[in-house]
């Protein structure tokens, strides 16, 4: 008898370049363009990933802390904040007798590269401390660190009162307050001889910066969000709706070409620049927050849409994105171009003012001209062309088109009329291309193949189907699936095969090629979850929509409210905590913006700020029971609105022009 032979190990060419370094364990601080990757013990050793950086070049690589020629035992690292962390550890000199530490000690680090260093004496006697911070840096580019392509640290010289290092094109000065008693500029090394009463503390300063006179760095934005503010029953909704706008906001970065215009980067470690489809979505999502970082961010991706008359023309370039192992990447240029016209007219309807709004339409118009001239001869839109014609590609083609014809028949425009027939032929061919037929009641195709076969797995993308948009009047934008197939779309979201109890997994577990961790293939994606709570809201699936929130909610708490971008989907145990994708980064703009969404979804605030009126159409059932959102804007104005224990909704505080809608 033969037997088969073997199985061949897979060898991937390559493989280790790509890899990045986990992150899933660090303290990570951001201010864009500042960012401050710390171990949880605080040290920075040199090793690895950790330091801080500033407009993605590492400034401190090293910077380790002896006192009474120790190393501090650590005892805990925390966040306390967006931009700052804090690490405590302790110390025992000996000074007294027995087993318990006798000097406590703070290290509170910024991600400005401020760092405090507090000692705290415990011991009953006078007690004198030799304390030592031995630094260094690479000066090395973030890319460069990831790939592992570092090379050697720097030699120091002394710089005033502290240290200094340079290349031909980058300089870090490190600054301590009070001075050092000695610099040692060959071992980098700063010495302090510190003397303590009991109970008395002393503090470093040390301050990392790019030159001696630079305090605040250029680019760095003050968060304009931070007004917003929600309370309840459930303290989580609190925690999570407070560092989602306090991520969200040291999240923004200023456009070089225009320092007035600010956008959010995409995430921190890895993307802390422009990415214009996260960018869009970040904006749209935070919305109910005030309308002047989507008018900015649709300021600086219109200064790059692409001119002329070819093809490409009024297309926003992104770059390709990795879609797993079922699908070639996708160009987030489509994203961000069928996105410009969309989260223009929901911001008029939340009241931008028509100034910002007139100097948009113009490049709204350029990207519905774009999609008039990419639709393909059977109706639907490849990504890219040629290639897969993707479900969330359809969906939002066709809230592109059904808003941008609402947005240019409320300003006059031509053209209105078209994009609504548009819309109306994209929905007949999709629900006769797109939806498989079977005896569980079928399922949308996640894409189309060039040749017209379905690939039929079900993914989290399919949540885009729900997402239709918000017309004039506070009316939702009809949606690309009739009645029937919404209401089979929502029961297979809600199943434990999407829903793995954290939130929705991007495909369904029984699906080839599903990987708990893969970014396409699996995991949770936070957007795609505030996307499906969100649109299962507006469709009036109570059941299903509060199942996911309740999950997201939970593994938010798990997170300390800050939300990767994505986690693994492993089924939820009652016992188990979800577990870290370790390249995620953390915090993501559209991760941040998601707890924004999805609270504000739990009120359902419909607007339509020109006509002067606000609908609210909470989530039935009040799943976080009572729930207070203030410090909104609405038309330009405070808004501030609460949802009763009994899910019944109640307006505080509006616009004077502003009238409760049906």
């Amino acid at each position: 008898m033969s037997h088969p032979a073997p199985p061949r190990p897979v060898v991937v060419p390559g493989a280790r370049r790509l890899e990045l370094p986990p992150v899933h364990g660090a303290v990570i601080c951001v201010a864009a363009p500042c960012l401050a990757i710390s171990p949880e013990h605080g040290q920075l050793t040199g090793r690895g990933i950790d330091g801080i950086y500033r407009s993605g070049r590492r400034l401190l690589s090293r910077c380790v802390l002896r006192v009474g020629g120790r190393d501090p035992v650590s005892v805990q690292g925390r966040s306390l904040g967006a931009d700052r962390a804090a690490f405590t550890a302790t110390v025992r000199t000996g000074a007294e007798p027995g087993p318990d530490p006798d000097i406590g000690v703070e290290r509170v680090r910024h991600a400005d590269g401020t760092e405090r260093i507090t000692l705290r004496s415990f011991a009953l006697r006078p007690v004198r401390l030799p304390v030592e911070v031995l630094l260094g840096t690479d000066l090395a580019e973030l890319a460069a660190v990831a790939a592992g392509r570092t090379g050697p640290e720097l030699p120091a010289g002394v710089h005033a009162a502290g240290l200094r290092w340079s290349t031909g094109e980058a300089q870090a000065i490190t600054a301590a307050d009070p001075a050092p008693d000695d610099a040692l500029a060959s071992a980098g090394l700063l010495r302090w001889q510190l003397e303590l009463g009991p109970g008395e503390s002393r503090t470093i300063e040390l301050r990392t910066t790019q030159d001696r006179s630079a305090r605040a760095p250029a680019g760095q934005v003050a968060n304009p969000l931070a007004e917003a503010r929600a309370e309840g029953d459930d303290p989580r909704a609190e925690a999570w709706f407070a560092n989602s706008v306090a991520d969200l906001g040291a999240l923004l970065l200023r456009d070089p070409a225009e320092p007035g215009d600010c956008f959010a980067a995409a995430g921190a470690p890895w993307r802390l620049g422009l990415a214009p489809a996260e960018a869009l979505w970040a904006a749209r999502m935070a919305l109910p927050l005030g309308t002047g970082l989507a008018a900015a961010t649709l300021r600086v991706l219109a200064r790059t849409q692409i001119g002329g008359r070819g093809p490409e023309a009024g297309k926003i370039p992104g770059p390709l994105r990795g879609a797993g192992p079922q699908l070639p990447p996708g160009c987030t240029g489509t994203e961000a171009t069928l996105a410009f016209p969309t989260v223009l007219a929901e911001a008029r309807l939340w009241g931008m003012p028509e100034e910002a709004l007139a100097r948009l339409l113009l490049a709204a118009e350029k990207c519905l001209e774009w999609l008039r001239g990419a639709l393909g001869e059977d109706g639907f839109l490849a990504d890219p062309d040629p290639g897969p014609r993707r479900c969330e590609t359809q969906a939002h083609a066709h809230r592109a088109a059904l808003l941008g014809a609402d947005l240019l028949a409320a300003c006059g425009r031509p053209g209105a009329q078209e994009w609504r027939e548009r819309a109306a032929h994209l929905r007949e061919r999709f629900r006769a291309g797109f939806w498989i037929d079977g005896p569980d009641g079928g399922r949308p195709a996640a894409a189309l193949h060039p040749d017209g076969r379905p690939l039929p797995r079900l993914t989290g993308a399919a949540a885009h189907l729900l997402d239709t948009g918000l017309l004039g009047g506070g009316r939702l934008a009809p949606g690309l699936l009739d009645g029937t197939r919404t209401e089979q779309l929502a029961r297979l979201l809600g199943a434990p095969a999407m829903d793995c109890g954290w939130g929705l997994r991007s495909m369904a577990v029984k699906e080839p090629g599903h990987n708990p961790f893969g970014h396409r293939s699996g995991a949770v994606r936070a957007y795609e979850s505030a996307v499906a709570v969100a649109g299962l809201a507006q469709a009036g699936f109570e059941k299903e929509a509060s199942g996911l929130l309740g999950g997201l909610l939970d593994a938010a708490e798990a997170f300390g409210y800050r939300l990767p971008e994505m986690f693994a989907s492993e089924q939820r145990t009652t016992a188990g905590v979800p577990l870290p994708h370790p390249a995620a980064c953390r915090p993501a703009a559209v991760a941040a913006a998601a707890g924004v969404h999805v609270l504000s979804a739990v009120v359902g605030i419909r607007p339509d700020a020109p006509a002067g009126t606000v609908a609210l159409v909470p989530l039935p059932g009040a799943p976080l029971g009572a729930l207070r959102l203030s410090g909104l804007r609405v038309a330009g104005e405070p808004f501030a609105v609460r949802i009763s224990r009994l899910g019944l909704a109640m307006v505080e505080e509006a616009a004077d022009a502003l009238q409760l809608g049906g």
